[in-house]
């Protein structure tokens, strides 16, 4: 059996945990909205047609945040489409996933359930076929209190109180040639600094002061991300680390709106060329190399100012997606409504990956601040369901909902001291010390003892493993084949935290003073 030896100290730490790292997404694409969160004729529906079984999964599931509504629909999209009467709104063709859209779900249905789920909304603008001044508009029509157009036809939609919506993505893969109204990094920079400065026109408080303007890009207190009376903007990153463009678009961007916006989003999807679950697992690796190269643009963006503001990340697509294929592929002819797409069947190897890529993420607690698993039902997602018929976990759903329930606080740097190095982070909560550790080995235990002496813990009190050394291992509707099982033995000994972890195993050690 191998051991790891680490260390932990409340004087060693990386930085608050954001929840919002803990998000997901909808977009309108195959079945994620429609028989996915929203059935009406559905057993389980309610009064707005929201699946509740489906709900009861999400709130398991942790989420804290919801990205919506896309993705690369938002690019093609008119949100006036979605409000109003249903009996009103028109069907479109959705020219970016060749399908037609009912529109019968928007964006006050999405607030809805987001209330509902005690859910953040996360929205998106249209920066392809549209731009700013739909940009300023949306932005009325959805937090401005009253006494305008649009703020008063939210009224008339029986919507009063301001929807209150403060992160923003300014487009969505604005470097893809996929991308409806792609465009060259600095256009697309100068397009986001204009949609920007219009937005915060619209919703922020002090926003024509000169204190305001001058505190922009400077450290002010607009880009506190949690000041309740600023805008939270994000600006398109890279669709992927592998686009040609990658590094240099990061660049351009910030260098046209670094003083405009908040965070830089990151986009990834792991995928298995080589077959193997060993080459898989390095995505985990290349996870944690892509945060580490953003970080270093921004910064160099910040340094060509000599500005101490810091521009922050989002990761506000990531995900396993390597088996079902690309919609194009599966996609029946004739613009077919919300047809099954990329419905990926998650195995044991894939939660080991999710649960690496949450470990990646608390270790990245200073600089990460959002990030959504795309999707969150039905699209290569944790929540499966059936049309008329049941809803189910996939495999990655457990390391997703046990990170968002204990991993909270502060993030901590551990330090390795001897012996296997795992996939490992810890957390502070209050009087709770959190550890999270990946056994990569497929094949052997590994005896993890963790140094907490000066935590005043001394008892465990949650020790969980997901994982099994089949790698295949499914979930289905009948069977929650990969749950959580207990490690046993797990024990505070002598100032240590001590557990065998098994095989091929995502572990979650809790621990509060006796």
């Amino acid at each position: 059996m191998a051991h790891a030896l680490y260390s932990l100290h409340p004087s060693f730490t990386i930085g608050e945990v954001d929840p919002r790292i803990y998000g997901s997404f909808v977009e309108h694409m195959g079945r994620c909205v429609y028989t996915g969160i929203f059935e009406p004729d559905h057993p389980s529906a309610d009064e707005n047609g929201f699946r509740q079984d489906v709900a009861e999964l999400v709130k398991e599931l942790g989420v804290t945040v919801v990205r919506y509504p896309g993705g690369n629909f938002v690019s093609g999209y008119n949100w006036e489409d979605g409000v109003g009467p249903v009996k009103d709104r028109p069907v479109r063709l959705d020219l970016a996933w060749g399908t037609r859209e009912p529109n019968t779900f928007g964006t006050n249905e999405f607030i809805d359930w987001c209330r509902q789920t005690e859910i953040e909304p996360m929205f998106a603008v249209n920066l392809g076929t549209r731009g700013i001044d739909d940009a300023r508009r949306f932005v009325e029509y959805c937090n401005h209190p009253g006494g305008t157009e649009l703020s008063d036809l939210r009224h008339e939609h029986g919507y009063p109180e301001p929807h209150g919506i403060k992160f923003w993505c300014l487009g969505n893969e604005m470097d893809g040639p996929w991308q409806i109204g792609a465009r060259p990094a600095r256009e697309y920079g100068r397009l986001a600094l204009q949609a920007a400065k219009v937005m915060r026109w619209v919703n922020d408080e002090l926003a024509h002061t000169r204190d305001y303007l001058a505190n922009m890009g400077q450290g002010g207190g607009r880009t506190q991300l949690d000041d309740d009376r600023f805008l939270t903007l994000a600006a398109c990153g890279s669709s992927n680390r592998e686009m040609k463009t990658y590094a240099r678009w990061e660049y351009d961007v910030l260098d046209e709106c670094f003083e405009a916006v908040d965070i830089i989003s990151l986009h990834t999807y792991f995928k298995n060329p080589e077959g193997t679950t060993e080459s898989f697992l390095e995505n985990i690796d290349r996870l944690d190399d892509y945060i580490s190269e953003v970080i270093a643009i921004a910064d160099a963006v910040a340094a060509t100012r000599r500005s101490p503001k810091r521009i922050m990340l989002s990761l506000d697509e990531w995900n396993v997606w390597y088996k079902s294929g690309h919609p194009v592929d599966t996609l029946d002819e004739g613009f077919p409504e919300h047809p099954p797409l990329i419905e990926e069947v998650f195995d044991a190897k894939d939660a080991m990956v999710v649960g690496g890529a949450l470990i990646v993420l608390l270790n990245h607690a200073d600089r990460v601040k959002a990030a959504c698993t795309a999707q969150l039902v039905n699209i290569i997602a944790p929540i499966m369901t059936e049309p008329g018929g049941r809803a189910w976990k996939q495999t990655i759903f457990h390391p997703f909902a046990l990170a968002s329930k204990y991993g909270r606080g502060t993030a901590l740097r551990a330090g390795h001291q001897d012996g296997a190095k795992l996939d490992f982070a810890a957390t502070r909560d209050g009087d709770r010390v959190t550890v999270f550790a990946l056994n990569r080995d497929l094949k052997e235990s590994c005896e993890l003892r963790v140094d907490v002496s000066g935590l005043g813990i001394d008892n465990v009190d949650v020790a969980l493993a997901v994982g099994n050394t089949d790698t295949e291992l499914t979930n289905t509707a009948e069977a929650d084949n990969l749950a959580p099982v207990n490690i046993e033995g797990a024990k505070i000994e002598d100032g240590h935290l001590v557990a065998s972890l098994p095989p091929a195993s995502w572990c979650v050690l809790s621990c509060l003073p006796g």
